[in-house]
């Protein structure tokens, strides 16, 4: 699966790479003249503002469907989002229309901060997300450290009223681990298998001819709210609320490798809750204390503040985020 781009910007220099990164997804997406220099603009405002106010920080850019995800990491002094999003407010003497400019520009926006913890900010450019009824769903990837592909992979898939998501890191890092991960999403799709265990036992075979991947599947129930999961390898998988922080746990082994008999695992889905699922390039232990707030978000802010803070920066890494509607 593609990964995101990600560029270091702690100068306005580097700002340019950036754009002519997001014209090159533009041109290979199709956009148009317009689309393509809203895009362009959205770099230039976002870079600025992570030089002006922020000391610096990462862009990240990817491809879902036929949109560009532009993302703003920063672990600067942070803001107050909804004033910064006023024209006319500015904390570094300018005036003042960068955030705002780039929530108008953007097919979709949003933003989250904390004072003294930095800021995560998503705009979307382009066709909107793929609906999937009562659910919203958003994801970050990163490949390793000097690679260009990525051996995390994941997946939805829509099917006489059931939803099913899965997760594979194929082991190692670079194009053998990522071949391991495109032959798990291809058999995920596939299958007529509902089970989730089911599916990865079926799967196990065939997946001997790669190098073995960690997954997990989990089947989604909006009403009444719950979910399944079953999964074999270091797939981390959370239900946090407000109030409530739950682990979902997969059982050791490596599909294609070796693998105990699965089975799938039913979980109440509480009120405001998200799932999170993420590869082991994340650390395990990490919470959201303080940054409540993150759960009323988009789930790629969500995501990609949950990967800003505790990416391990030597593996490929990926984080899910699951919310019901």
């Amino acid at each position: 699966m593609r990964p995101y781009e990600k560029f270091a910007v702690e100068d306005a220099s580097q700002v340019g790479e950036v754009r002519r990164a997001a014209q090159l997804l533009a041109h290979e997406l199709g956009f148009d003249e317009t689309a393509a220099g809203r895009l362009a603009l959205g770099v230039t405002e976002l870079g600025t503002n992570l030089v002006r106010h922020a000391g610096g920080g990462a862009l990240l850019l990817g491809v879902d469907g036929g949109a560009v995800e532009l993302l703003s990491l920063d672990s600067g002094p942070g803001m107050d989002v909804q004033r910064c999003l006023g024209d006319g407010y500015s904390t570094g003497g300018t005036a003042g229309t960068g955030l705002g400019a780039v929530k108008r520009l953007a097919d979709r926006f949003d933003a989250f901060s904390l004072a003294g913890r930095g800021a995560v900010i998503s705009a979307r450019f382009g066709a909107p997300p793929a609906a999937v009824s009562g659910f919203s769903i958003g994801a970050v990837g990163l490949a390793a450290p000097g690679e260009r592909v990525s051996g995390d992979g994941w997946g939805l898939r829509a099917r006489d009223g059931h939803v099913s998501l899965m997760l594979a890191d194929g082991l190692g890092h670079g194009p053998e681990a990522a071949d391991a991960a495109d032959m798990a999403l291809m058999l995920f799709q596939r299958s007529s298998q509902a089970s989730p265990a089911a599916l990865l036992e079926d799967a196990h075979p065939t997946m001997r001819s790669t190098r073995g991947a960690a997954v997990a599947i989990v089947s989604l129930a909006a009403a009444p709210a719950g979910l399944t999961l079953a999964g074999a390898g270091n797939i981390i998988g959370r239900l946090i609320s407000g109030v409530r922080d739950r682990s979902l746990l997969t059982q050791p082994g490596t599909l294609g490798v070796q693998i105990r008999r699965l089975q799938d695992n039913a979980h109440d889905w509480p009120e405001h809750a998200v799932l999170v699922l993420h590869s082991d390039g994340i650390v395990s232990r990490w919470n959201l204390e303080g940054a409540e707030g993150l759960l009323r978000c988009e789930p790629i802010v969500l995501a990609a503040w949950i990967l800003r803070d505790h990416c391990r920066g030597r593996d490929d890494a990926t984080v899910v985020v699951v919310r019901r509607h």
